[in-house]
């Protein structure tokens, strides 16, 4: 029996969206609303940069349909991107050791205190069964040579039973022997391995394709263009990622996700093409070619208000 597959984008308010996709002139807050139209899930990408209000989250619940899925992307100082104080909470700044640049040093207290916080801010997910898993985009930094997976551990610990999807951005945790061990451990632990498509060459931050499924429940693929020039050297998200998928190469990812959904019960499918309408315009043909055709757009009067 195949598993449910949920497709979406890596943000509903990304710049490119907003000046290309939405309709001229809506309001940011009619934006969620819109999109959940056309979509059943979203990553939530603005928790990276900081943790929301939850009365910010409970909105979300509001505007979007009972069974759509959010899929969290944790805060980077817990993947371990280098993060400014500023981007804390800000009754968690004081006493937070910080490097000569000011950037946080991210300690077991403040891991659970920002893990702490995270979970109060998704309550209403929660509550609303909307909340899908949440995404630890871990940092290229973050190498087998440097770190063990070991230091995962608590995260993943203080998060459970709620899912944590782990992407890797470092290739070497899945190369050669290591591999298997990489991918025993996310089992043993109860994480789910974030599958890729990237650029289809060998260098230390792309990923190649692996998709793993290391969680009976869900399996979990994120679609980062094919640009290597721009994902290795762009400075923008849009520089880096931007890649309007052919039909061709949809269908290529269409095999791999059906193939994941035959051992998982759930694949969730995040384009992270942000170029414009890309991202959006890649995920609903990739809906269509799986045959989940949303059908024609809803008329703007029957937009789901807040």
């Amino acid at each position: 029996m195949s598993g449910r597959i949920l497709v979406g984008t890596s943000s509903w308010a990304d710049p490119g969206f907003v000046e290309e996709w939405y309709p001229p002139g809506m309001a940011a807050k009619d934006r969620l609303g819109w999109y959940a139209q056309r979509f059943e899930s979203v990553e939530v990408n603005s928790s990276f940069y900081a943790i929301p209000e939850q009365r910010t989250v409970a909105r979300w619940c509001e505007v979007t349909p009972d069974d759509f899925v959010f899929d969290y992307k944790l805060h980077k100082a817990l993947s371990r991107h280098s993060a400014e104080l500023q981007s804390l909470p800000p009754d968690l700044r004081d006493g937070v050791e910080t490097t000569a640049r000011g950037r946080v040093q991210l300690t077991r207290e403040l891991e659970a205190a920002l893990i702490e916080r995270t979970c109060e801010a998704v309550t209403p997910l929660e509550q609303a069964g909307k909340l899908g898993a949440f995404l630890l985009q871990l940092t290229p930094a973050f190498s087998p040579q440097k770190h063990e997976l070991d230091e995962l551990a608590p995260l993943i610990a203080r998060l459970a039973p709620r899912p944590v999807a782990i992407e890797f951005r470092h290739r070497g945790w899945v190369e050669d022997k290591r591999a298997e061990s990489t991918l025993e451990w996310l089992s043993e632990h109860g994480a789910a391995f974030v599958a890729v498509d990237a650029p289809k060459e060998v260098h230390v931050p792309i990923m190649p394709d692996v998709d793993a499924v290391t969680r009976a429940d869900l399996a979990y693929i994120r679609m980062h263009g094919r640009n290597a020039e721009g994902y290795l050297k762009g400075k923008s998200v849009a520089e880096r990622f931007g890649w309007d998928y052919s039909d061709e190469e949809l269908r290529e990812i269409a095999q791999r996700v059906e193939s994941m959904a035959e051992q998982a019960a759930g694949v969730h499918v995040q384009f992270n093409n942000n170029r414009g309408r890309d991202a959006p315009t890649s995920a609903r043909r990739f809906r269509q070619l799986l045959g989940q055709d949303p059908g024609p757009a809803p008329e703007e009067g029957q937009l789901r208000m807040a």
